[in-house]
Protein backbone atom coordinates (compact mmCIF):
# COMPACT_ATOMS: atom_id res chain seq x y z
CA UNK A 1 0.00 0.00 0.00
CA UNK A 2 1.15 3.49 -1.27
CA UNK A 3 0.45 6.81 0.58
CA UNK A 4 0.73 9.96 -0.99
CA UNK A 5 3.47 12.37 0.64
CA UNK A 6 1.11 15.61 0.59
CA UNK A 7 -1.64 15.54 3.18
CA UNK A 8 -4.95 17.36 1.48
CA UNK A 9 -5.64 19.55 3.94
CA UNK A 10 -4.04 22.32 5.18
CA UNK A 11 -2.07 21.52 8.67
CA UNK A 12 -0.99 23.34 11.56
CA UNK A 13 3.03 23.43 10.70
CA UNK A 14 1.66 25.04 7.36
CA UNK A 15 -0.08 27.50 9.11
CA UNK A 16 3.74 28.00 10.83
CA UNK A 17 5.39 28.40 8.06
CA UNK A 18 2.99 31.24 6.26
CA UNK A 19 3.96 33.41 9.32
CA UNK A 20 7.59 32.81 8.87
CA UNK A 21 6.57 33.83 4.84
CA UNK A 22 4.54 37.08 6.06
CA UNK A 23 0.93 35.07 4.31
CA UNK A 24 -1.93 36.65 5.94
CA UNK A 25 -3.88 33.71 7.60
CA UNK A 26 -7.62 34.02 6.69
CA UNK A 27 -10.19 31.84 8.65
CA UNK A 28 -13.41 31.92 9.40
CA UNK A 29 -16.51 29.55 11.98
CA UNK A 30 -18.73 27.37 10.11
CA UNK A 31 -21.39 25.37 11.39
CA UNK A 32 -22.37 23.22 8.37
CA UNK A 33 -21.58 21.60 5.47
CA UNK A 34 -23.36 24.61 2.51
CA UNK A 35 -21.47 27.45 4.12
CA UNK A 36 -18.27 25.60 4.79
CA UNK A 37 -17.74 24.31 1.28
CA UNK A 38 -19.00 28.49 0.18
CA UNK A 39 -16.12 29.71 2.56
CA UNK A 40 -13.45 26.94 1.56
CA UNK A 41 -14.14 27.74 -2.04
CA UNK A 42 -13.66 31.49 -1.10
CA UNK A 43 -10.32 30.72 -0.42
CA UNK A 44 -10.21 30.65 3.16
CA UNK A 45 -7.08 28.80 5.18
CA UNK A 46 -8.90 27.21 7.89
CA UNK A 47 -12.53 27.22 9.21
CA UNK A 48 -13.46 26.98 12.92
CA UNK A 49 -16.41 25.13 14.05
CA UNK A 50 -17.23 27.50 17.25
CA UNK A 51 -18.76 27.49 20.28
CA UNK A 52 -20.51 30.83 18.82
CA UNK A 53 -23.30 28.36 17.50
CA UNK A 54 -24.74 28.80 20.62
CA UNK A 55 -25.51 32.36 20.04
CA UNK A 56 -26.12 32.57 16.33
CA UNK A 57 -27.69 28.76 15.53
CA UNK A 58 -28.31 27.42 18.90
CA UNK A 59 -30.11 31.55 19.88
CA UNK A 60 -28.30 31.19 23.32
CA UNK A 61 -27.02 34.83 24.83
CA UNK A 62 -23.56 32.59 25.82
CA UNK A 63 -21.68 29.85 24.28
CA UNK A 64 -21.82 28.29 27.93
CA UNK A 65 -24.89 25.43 26.90
CA UNK A 66 -22.91 24.01 24.50
CA UNK A 67 -22.05 20.34 24.64
CA UNK A 68 -19.88 18.25 23.38
CA UNK A 69 -22.52 16.09 21.45
CA UNK A 70 -23.82 19.11 20.20
CA UNK A 71 -20.07 20.59 18.88
CA UNK A 72 -19.12 16.83 17.71
CA UNK A 73 -22.08 17.34 15.51
CA UNK A 74 -21.51 20.53 14.04
CA UNK A 75 -17.99 19.42 13.76
CA UNK A 76 -19.05 16.57 11.30
CA UNK A 77 -21.04 18.86 9.31
CA UNK A 78 -18.47 21.02 8.18
CA UNK A 79 -15.55 18.65 7.62
CA UNK A 80 -18.17 16.61 5.04
CA UNK A 81 -18.35 20.05 3.26
CA UNK A 82 -14.53 20.66 3.05
CA UNK A 83 -11.94 18.90 1.61
CA UNK A 84 -8.59 20.80 1.76
CA UNK A 85 -9.14 23.74 4.65
CA UNK A 86 -7.82 23.00 7.39
CA UNK A 87 -11.52 22.54 10.16
CA UNK A 88 -10.76 23.29 13.69
CA UNK A 89 -13.13 22.24 16.62
CA UNK A 90 -14.31 24.84 19.75
CA UNK A 91 -14.02 22.56 22.73
CA UNK A 92 -17.05 23.56 24.59
CA UNK A 93 -17.59 24.71 28.44
CA UNK A 94 -16.91 21.70 30.71
CA UNK A 95 -14.71 19.82 28.39
CA UNK A 96 -11.66 20.30 29.03
CA UNK A 97 -11.91 22.15 32.56
CA UNK A 98 -12.08 19.37 34.97
CA UNK A 99 -8.95 17.16 34.19
CA UNK A 100 -6.15 16.27 31.73
CA UNK A 101 -7.41 12.64 30.95
CA UNK A 102 -11.33 14.06 30.22
CA UNK A 103 -9.84 16.89 28.37
CA UNK A 104 -7.58 13.95 26.05
CA UNK A 105 -11.04 12.13 26.07
CA UNK A 106 -13.01 15.08 24.53
CA UNK A 107 -9.98 16.04 22.17
CA UNK A 108 -10.25 12.67 20.65
CA UNK A 109 -13.52 12.70 19.56
CA UNK A 110 -13.57 15.95 17.73
CA UNK A 111 -10.87 13.93 15.54
CA UNK A 112 -12.18 10.63 15.56
CA UNK A 113 -16.05 11.27 15.05
CA UNK A 114 -16.32 14.81 13.98
CA UNK A 115 -13.55 14.51 11.12
CA UNK A 116 -11.46 18.07 13.03
CA UNK A 117 -7.86 17.88 12.03
CA UNK A 118 -7.10 20.28 15.66
CA UNK A 119 -8.95 21.71 18.46
CA UNK A 120 -9.32 25.06 20.05
CA UNK A 121 -9.82 25.79 24.02
CA UNK A 122 -9.80 28.80 25.84
CA UNK A 123 -7.19 29.86 28.57
CA UNK A 124 -4.02 28.91 29.53
CA UNK A 125 -1.97 28.27 33.51
CA UNK A 126 -3.58 25.38 34.76
CA UNK A 127 -4.40 23.81 31.15
CA UNK A 128 -0.85 23.86 30.25
CA UNK A 129 -0.88 20.17 31.02
CA UNK A 130 -3.75 19.04 29.33
CA UNK A 131 -2.04 21.19 26.18
CA UNK A 132 0.97 19.65 25.98
CA UNK A 133 -0.88 15.57 26.65
CA UNK A 134 -3.23 16.43 23.97
CA UNK A 135 -0.12 17.55 21.89
CA UNK A 136 1.90 14.68 22.74
CA UNK A 137 -1.09 12.04 21.92
CA UNK A 138 -1.15 13.84 17.93
CA UNK A 139 -4.04 16.01 18.62
CA UNK A 140 -2.79 20.25 17.33
CA UNK A 141 -3.92 22.67 19.34
CA UNK A 142 -4.66 26.05 18.91
CA UNK A 143 -4.72 28.70 21.87
CA UNK A 144 -7.21 31.47 22.94
CA UNK A 145 -6.43 34.74 25.28
CA UNK A 146 -7.68 37.82 26.01
CA UNK A 147 -11.46 37.84 25.50
CA UNK A 148 -12.95 34.22 26.26
CA UNK A 149 -16.38 34.04 25.93
CA UNK A 150 -16.63 31.19 28.33
CA UNK A 151 -15.27 32.71 30.96
CA UNK A 152 -18.38 35.71 30.61
CA UNK A 153 -19.71 34.77 34.25
CA UNK A 154 -16.44 36.27 35.71
CA UNK A 155 -16.15 38.88 33.45
CA UNK A 156 -19.43 40.15 33.61
CA UNK A 157 -19.55 41.27 30.11
CA UNK A 158 -17.74 41.58 26.66
CA UNK A 159 -15.53 44.62 27.06
CA UNK A 160 -11.51 44.38 25.86
CA UNK A 161 -9.56 42.87 27.82
CA UNK A 162 -5.54 43.17 29.25
CA UNK A 163 -6.29 47.23 29.40
CA UNK A 164 -3.63 47.49 32.22
CA UNK A 165 0.33 47.18 31.88
CA UNK A 166 0.04 44.16 34.55
CA UNK A 167 -2.98 42.35 32.55
CA UNK A 168 -0.56 43.02 29.13
CA UNK A 169 2.17 41.40 30.65
CA UNK A 170 0.51 38.05 32.31
CA UNK A 171 -1.06 37.87 28.92
CA UNK A 172 2.02 38.00 26.81
CA UNK A 173 3.81 35.14 29.35
CA UNK A 174 0.62 33.25 28.81
CA UNK A 175 1.28 33.43 24.97
CA UNK A 176 4.67 32.32 25.33
CA UNK A 177 3.39 29.08 28.09
CA UNK A 178 0.89 28.07 25.25
CA UNK A 179 3.95 28.25 22.75
CA UNK A 180 5.77 26.20 25.09
CA UNK A 181 3.10 23.59 25.49
CA UNK A 182 2.87 22.91 22.04
CA UNK A 183 -0.01 25.39 20.57
CA UNK A 184 0.43 25.98 16.35
CA UNK A 185 -1.18 29.43 17.10
CA UNK A 186 -3.46 32.00 19.64
CA UNK A 187 -6.59 33.47 18.85
CA UNK A 188 -6.06 36.62 20.36
CA UNK A 189 -10.15 38.37 21.05
CA UNK A 190 -10.85 41.60 22.02
CA UNK A 191 -7.16 43.23 23.39
CA UNK A 192 -5.50 46.67 22.71
CA UNK A 193 -3.97 46.48 19.00
CA UNK A 194 -0.60 47.43 20.53
CA UNK A 195 -0.65 44.26 22.75
CA UNK A 196 -1.58 41.99 20.16
CA UNK A 197 1.21 43.54 17.75
CA UNK A 198 4.00 42.65 20.86
CA UNK A 199 2.55 39.48 21.54
CA UNK A 200 2.87 38.59 17.63
CA UNK A 201 6.29 39.92 17.76
CA UNK A 202 7.17 37.79 21.51
CA UNK A 203 6.15 34.54 19.75
CA UNK A 204 7.01 32.28 16.82
CA UNK A 205 3.72 30.92 16.44
CA UNK A 206 0.35 32.13 14.28
CA UNK A 207 -1.67 34.96 16.17
CA UNK A 208 -5.42 34.88 14.73
CA UNK A 209 -6.49 38.37 15.56
CA UNK A 210 -10.62 38.79 16.32
CA UNK A 211 -10.97 42.98 17.45
CA UNK A 212 -7.08 43.01 18.01
CA UNK A 213 -5.98 44.88 14.76
CA UNK A 214 -4.23 44.43 11.90
CA UNK A 215 -0.68 43.27 13.39
CA UNK A 216 -1.80 39.54 13.86
CA UNK A 217 -0.74 37.03 11.77
CA UNK A 218 -4.12 36.38 10.90
CA UNK A 219 -7.61 37.26 11.00
CA UNK A 220 -11.16 35.75 11.76
CA UNK A 221 -14.46 36.58 11.86
CA UNK A 222 -17.76 34.97 12.90
CA UNK A 223 -19.11 34.22 9.45
CA UNK A 224 -22.85 35.10 10.62
CA UNK A 225 -21.43 38.61 11.53
CA UNK A 226 -19.10 39.02 8.19
CA UNK A 227 -22.49 38.23 6.37
CA UNK A 228 -24.43 40.66 8.38
CA UNK A 229 -26.91 37.93 9.41
CA UNK A 230 -26.88 38.01 12.71
CA UNK A 231 -27.38 41.37 13.80
CA UNK A 232 -28.08 41.41 17.95
CA UNK A 233 -25.07 43.35 18.09
CA UNK A 234 -22.23 44.71 16.24
CA UNK A 235 -18.68 45.61 17.94
CA UNK A 236 -17.27 48.07 16.58
CA UNK A 237 -14.34 45.48 15.23
CA UNK A 238 -17.14 43.90 13.29
CA UNK A 239 -17.34 44.66 8.90
CA UNK A 240 -20.22 43.29 7.74
CA UNK A 241 -19.48 42.53 3.88
CA UNK A 242 -23.46 42.46 2.76
CA UNK A 243 -26.41 42.70 4.30
CA UNK A 244 -27.21 39.48 4.72
CA UNK A 245 -30.49 39.83 7.26
CA UNK A 246 -31.92 42.47 4.66
CA UNK A 247 -31.33 40.10 1.36
CA UNK A 248 -33.11 36.90 3.21
CA UNK A 249 -35.91 39.00 4.74
CA UNK A 250 -36.43 40.38 0.61
CA UNK A 251 -36.18 36.98 -0.39
CA UNK A 252 -38.43 35.30 2.10
CA UNK A 253 -40.75 37.84 1.88
CA UNK A 254 -41.08 37.80 -1.84
CA UNK A 255 -41.61 34.21 -1.86
CA UNK A 256 -44.50 34.19 0.78
CA UNK A 257 -46.30 37.10 -1.72
CA UNK A 258 -45.67 35.02 -4.23
CA UNK A 259 -47.05 32.37 -2.78
CA UNK A 260 -49.99 33.73 -1.89
CA UNK A 261 -50.62 35.31 -5.09
CA UNK A 262 -50.73 31.98 -6.84
CA UNK A 263 -47.35 33.27 -8.51
CA UNK A 264 -45.53 30.24 -7.41
CA UNK A 265 -44.65 27.33 -8.47
CA UNK A 266 -45.35 28.29 -12.09
CA UNK A 267 -45.86 25.50 -14.79
CA UNK A 268 -42.43 25.32 -15.27
CA UNK A 269 -41.33 24.08 -11.83
CA UNK A 270 -44.58 21.53 -11.64
CA UNK A 271 -43.98 18.23 -12.78
CA UNK A 272 -46.69 16.67 -15.43
CA UNK A 273 -47.89 13.10 -16.43
CA UNK A 274 -46.75 11.43 -19.33
CA UNK A 275 -48.45 8.69 -21.39
CA UNK A 276 -45.28 6.99 -22.26
CA UNK A 277 -44.57 4.62 -19.31
CA UNK A 278 -41.02 4.11 -19.75
CA UNK A 279 -40.18 7.99 -19.95
CA UNK A 280 -42.62 7.91 -17.09
CA UNK A 281 -40.21 5.51 -14.82
CA UNK A 282 -37.18 7.07 -16.29
CA UNK A 283 -38.91 10.46 -14.74
CA UNK A 284 -39.65 9.10 -11.52
CA UNK A 285 -35.78 8.68 -10.94
CA UNK A 286 -35.07 12.76 -11.28
CA UNK A 287 -35.90 15.24 -9.09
Amino acid sequence: MSYSKTFPRVTAPMLGQYKREGRRIVGLTAYDAVFAALEEEAGVDFLLVGDSAGNVIAGHSTTIPMTMDSMVFLTRCVSRGTSHVMVIADMPFGSFQVSVEDTVRNAVRFLKEGGAQAVKLEGAGYLLPAISRMVEVGIPVMGHLGLTPQRINVFGGYDVQAKTREEAKQLIEDAKALEAAGCFAIVLEKIPSSLAEEVTKAIQIPTIGIGSGPACDGQILVNYDLLGIFDKFKPKFIRHYMDGAKLIHEAVSTWVEDVREQRYPSAAECYQISDNAEKNSANGKKR
